[in-house]
């Protein structure tokens, strides 16, 4: 008889909500250890800017995930999943903590077994104007719910059917079949007044260094072009200090991007099936932790 998959807490939500000290608390009520589940919490030299637990607030607490690559290395969701479950198979209590939903899916569904990337393929593909057409011709189900922009997607779809003669649709569905790899009990994070939050932790983050965060990196020799240079907040504060962009002005579009991301993230709540907290945040989180974790 097959085991009963490992169990989890997940506490998701906008940037923002208040998740890291409701993980934190829960983690101290149950002797767990906490999972950082956010994108850009993993490379090191971003801290400020990426809102990490400070190392007082990690005090006496095992967090994963943080700080596992520079700036200007790969990583991706199957890289974070591997590491998810080594700590998950050490059988200490996990609550997994962040706003990256599509970590967070991966930790309750897995991924879909997919060949790995063809470099020369890829760069054909890049280099191809017609990609919507292409994939249509030969997976139009995946086709049809892809923008004709979303050149990642549509690369990726026509990979898997040259490298492996499968229409990606079909494996997907083969895949959204099989049961929960972990037994999920989630609680998503937000509160009305998050656009005031927002703001005003933008601001602080200013006060707390966030520029000379960014410089640092520029002059540690990490290019404002690369991936993690921008991302929320970074691509403003390197144009501020190598484009002359006024500071006011990177301040303003940090926070405007802010915001429109967290409405973002509110769109994967109904996917992650998770259930908005109830009473205070830090206490529903920490009465959920001790019913997963008795």
């Amino acid at each position: 008889m097959a085991a009963d998959p490992p169990r989890v807490l997940v506490v998701a939500g906008p940037t923002a909500a208040g998740k890291t000290a409701a993980a934190i608390a829960a983690a101290t009520a149950v002797g767990g250890v906490v999972v950082g589940a956010d994108a850009m919490q993993v490379y090191r030299g971003m801290d400020i800017g990426t809102a990490k637990a400070t190392p007082e607030e990690r005090a006496g607490i095992v967090h994963e995930g943080l700080d596992l690559v520079d700036p200007d290395a790969p990583f991706d969701v199957e890289a974070w999943l591997a590491l998810a479950d080594a700590v998950i198979a050490r059988g200490q209590p996990v609550i997994v903590a962040g706003g990256t939903g599509l970590y967070l899916h991966a930790l309750r569904r897995g991924l879909v077994t997919t060949p790995a990337v063809d470099p020369v393929l890829r760069a054909e593909l890049e280099a191809e104007p017609h990609l919507h057409a292409l994939l249509g011709a030969v997976d139009p189900a995946l086709a049809a719910r892809l923008h004709p922009h979303d050149r990642v997607r549509l690369i990726r779809g026509v990979e898997v059917f040259r490298q492996t003669g499968e229409r990606l649709s079909d494996l997907q569905a083969a895949h959204a079949g099989q049961p929960d790899r972990v037994a999920v009990t989630g609680v998503f994070l937000d509160r009305p007044d998050l656009d005031t939050r927002i703001d005003a932790r933008v601001e602080q983050m200013i006060a707390q260094g966030y520029v000379d965060e960014v410089r640092a990196l520029l002059d540690a020799g990490f290019a404002p072009t690369l991936r993690p240079m921008r991302s929320l907040g970074y691509r403003h504060l390197a144009d501020h200090l190598l484009h002359d962009l006024p500071l006011d002005e990177a301040v303003r579009r940090t926070q405007r991007d802010t915001r429109r991301f967290a409405r973002k993230q509110r769109t994967w709540q109904n996917t992650l099936q998770l259930q908005p907290a109830r009473g205070g945040e830090v206490e529903a989180v920490v009465g959920m932790a001790r019913g997963v974790f008795p």
